[in-house]
């Protein structure tokens, strides 16, 4: 059984009074369906779960009238016994996007009270289906990711009291034994090289197989291509899946730029722009821009045309490549300090960008940002908003010197830190903190 952090959110959801019916949206197969059956099932005393998808019938149960007093009447003469309790019935909609009416139900249900209802569905779907009518202000909304490298850590069994004296160690910036920094970067490869995918986790507990693992990664990124067949306009799936694909180019030439040229030659942004767009709303791809300068508000200095891609699970990337960088990644302890070789190439620095933009963007971070000079070789892997500070952040795959981070610092008086994430222990110079890669988690 796999833990998942949006359990807490969903026991908040539940608690709160006059809480609205809430649509629960993100990749497929994240498992977002099973989260949600495994708390409520047993926590209501009536758990009524329909899959429009596995019982397409029932989307003539919302054909007609959305009064609550109607969708109870119609799914009781379909499913006789099933009981409905006040305030002790949770009503799961799966997979609503193929049933834009019962997406419309959501502000009746919310305005009668009685019922919790939850919508579940692809992001895929949800997004882009023109004739979905959402109930604006009647629902509330909660995304969920894959597994973040915490949650794997706990699917692995690892203690949560040693997670929590790990986080002690960021917290006060304190130096950590070399042993269990040699521990934690052993797991954090396994997590680059498995993913965050419930399916993907759950077979390589199971059979410590990475060819398993590589079939199952490899199946998910067919059906992502499926579903953008599926789900795209007619005039943008093509470009989509194109783009898509490039990724793995994209990140393994010097320059991480995207280049359009790699998608198609002599493509343009004017052809595959909204292609880029579309993935990103999809949950399927990051976008970290580049900014022209290192100023609050951080979008103001954003320029659009200069960006990374990156999937939203590190394991899909991983997965993108020939199966041998997976044994690469797990049976070389020194891999971060040896030179490029045959299996990483010019990947490696881009697997380490891969997986930060993986971790900043499960714990929240929605905009990523880097910062790369144009006449000098300054460059920051990504630039964040915490708090009421900005704070830049090089991501170093090996121990080299932070040089671009200490002229960043210098030449920006109103940064106070900045982080060096690399094969290093804990430790603080000036303004810059160094530590380990996997800290991030903590971020």
């Amino acid at each position: 059984m796999l833990e998942r952090k949006i359990l807490y959110n969903l026991r908040e959801w539940r608690k709160r009074k006059g809480h609205k019916s809430l649509i629960v949206t993100g990749q497929r197969q994240v498992g977002k369906t099973y989260a949600v059956d495994q708390m409520f099932s047993k926590d209501y005393e009536s758990y009524i779960y329909i899959n429009f998808i596995e019982e397409p019938s029932m989307i003539g149960e919302f054909a007609g009238d959305l009064d609550v007093n109607t969708l109870k009447l119609n799914i009781s003469a379909r499913r006789p016994g099933t009981k409905f309790l006040e305030g002790n019935t949770l009503i799961l909609l799966d997979e609503i996007q193929e049933c834009p009416n019962a997406i419309a139900s959501l502000k009746f249900w919310t305005e009668d009270g009685r019922y919790d209802v939850i919508g579940m569905g692809s992001s895929l779907g949800m997004n882009y289906m023109s004739d979905i009518s959402y109930p604006v202000g009647k629902v509330e909304y909660l995304s969920m990711h894959s597994l973040d490298f915490e949650e794997f850590l706990w699917a692995l069994g690892m203690d949560k009291d040693v997670i929590e004296g790990v986080r002690k160690y960021f917290e006060n910036i304190e130096k950590m034994p070399a042993s269990l920094i040699e521990t934690m970067t052993k797991y954090l490869r396994k997590y680059m090289v498995v993913g965050g995918m419930p399916e993907v986790v759950s077979t390589y507990i199971e059979t410590d197989d990475l060819h398993a693992v590589d079939e199952i990664q490899r199946r998910l990124i067919r059906d992502y291509k499926t579903d953008i067949a599926r789900f795209a306009d007619a005039n943008m799936r093509i470009k989509a899946q194109k783009c898509y694909e490039s990724i793995p180019y994209q990140l393994t030439k010097e320059n991480h730029k995207f280049q359009y040229s790699y998608v198609e030659s002599k493509a343009t942004a004017t052809k595959f722009g909204t292609s880029i767009a579309w993935l990103n709303n999809q949950l399927l791809t990051i976008e970290v821009q580049n900014l022209k300068r290192i100023e609050f508000p951080l979008e103001s200095f954003a320029d659009e045309t200069n960006f990374r891609i990156y999937p939203t699970d590190i394991g899909i990337l991983v997965g993108m490549f020939d199966e041998g960088l997976k044994k690469a990644l797990l049976e070389d302890n020194n891999i971060e300090e040896k030179a490029n070789g045959l299996i990483l190439g010019t990947a490696k620095g881009a697997l380490y960008e891969a997986l930060a933009a993986d971790m900043l963007h499960k714990r929240g971070y929605d905009k990523l940002f880097f910062y790369k000079h144009e006449k000098n070789t300054s460059e920051i892997e990504f630039v964040i908003m915490r708090s009421d500070e900005i704070l830049p952040i090089e991501i170093k795959a090996g121990r080299k010197q932070a040089n671009s981070l200490k002229n960043i610092l210098e030449n920006n008086k109103q940064l106070n830190k900045g982080y060096k994430m690399a094969s290093v222990n804990i430790g603080q110079a000036g303004k810059i903190i160094s530590m380990p890669i996997f800290m991030l988690m903590f971020m």
